[in-house]
């Protein structure tokens, strides 16, 4: 069984000479006003802290805020209260630091796979040479060298996802956020784009927020899964994953293990998943 920590994770300062946490959340909230005017609270008394080379899942009934943690950590939110912190300083702004994957492909459509890729660098200032060959040995890590000249409307969704991968790990981002980046994906292919994933980080020390609304899919790929409550989110219950690494996707949803880890999630998530259902019958939409 993994192990369960309390409510949420514990706060507790470096240690001389220890490395700052890649990513902290210390008791933050988050209010909006909709566009009706209502006030409305995403994030409540929230914690989170995601250590150097680490990946975190979050999982949560939609419309719970998972997005909105994202968003802090990018610096393209505020807090309302308390403090977010990245590589142990408090975020001021956009980080050049810290990618970001979408659900939904952010590819220039007039532009080729390579001229794609390649852009990052060239709006950081790499010479020209030197990016398109960066571009191109990334562009063969996601499999696509031969679709270097394709334009995103000849790609399958598959395809485009592995652009956005290169696109993203070119930059040689520090952390990494994932917004439910495969659920548009059919099963199978699905299955090979977390297998690359995976692939791809485990020699980039990167840092890693994966928000998902599939259970098995935050098991298979996380070292620990954020369990959050019904929206106005905080965290209900933290899992360490303590499956082996390196992981095959296709391999692991039948490992016994896993099946058991998942079961122990999902009886944390399930209570918040029906709150979140009864709300919204509730409202009537």
């Amino acid at each position: 069984m993994p192990l369960l920590t309390p409510s949420r994770d514990v706060q507790r300062p470096a240690a001389a000479g220890a490395a700052a946490p890649a990513i902290e959340l210390v008791n933050v909230s988050r209010r909006f006003v909709t566009p009706e005017g209502k006030a409305m609270t995403a994030l409540r008394d929230f914690d989170m802290v995601v250590g150097q080379g680490e990946f975190a899942c979050v999982v949560g009934p939609t419309g719970c805020g998972k997005s909105t943690t994202l968003n802090l950590v990018t610096g393209l939110a505020r807090p309302s209260a308390g403090e977010v912190r990245v590589m142990g300083q408090p975020v001021g702004g956009v980080d050049p630091g810290v990618g970001f994957v979408f659900q939904t492909d952010a590819l220039f459509p007039w532009r080729s796979v390579l001229d794609n890729v390649a852009a990052g660098p060239l709006y950081r200032g790499v010479p020209r040479k030197e990016a398109y060959e960066k571009a191109r040995d990334w562009i063969a890590r996601v499999h696509l060298a031969k679709f270097e000249q394709h334009y995103p409307h000849q790609l399958s969704g598959g395809m485009r996802k592995r652009v956005a991968l290169a696109q993203t790990f070119i930059n040689e981002p520090k952390i990494l956020l994932m917004d439910e980046p495969f659920s548009a994906l059919d099963v199978q292919t699905r299955t090979l784009m977390q297998d690359e994933l995976l692939a791809l980080w485990s020699g980039t020390g990167a840092s890693v927020v994966f928000v998902t609304h599939d259970l098995e899919e935050a098991v298979a790929l996380a070292d620990k899964v954020y369990v959050l409550t019904a929206g106005p989110a905080t965290v209900k219950t933290v899992f360490n994953v303590d499956l082996p690494r390196p992981r095959v996707m296709s391999e692991i949803r039948y490992d016994q293990h896993f099946v058991e880890v998942c079961k122990v999630i999902w009886d944390a998530l399930r209570e918040e998943v029906q709150i979140g259902q009864q709300r919204t019958m509730d409202s009537g939409h």
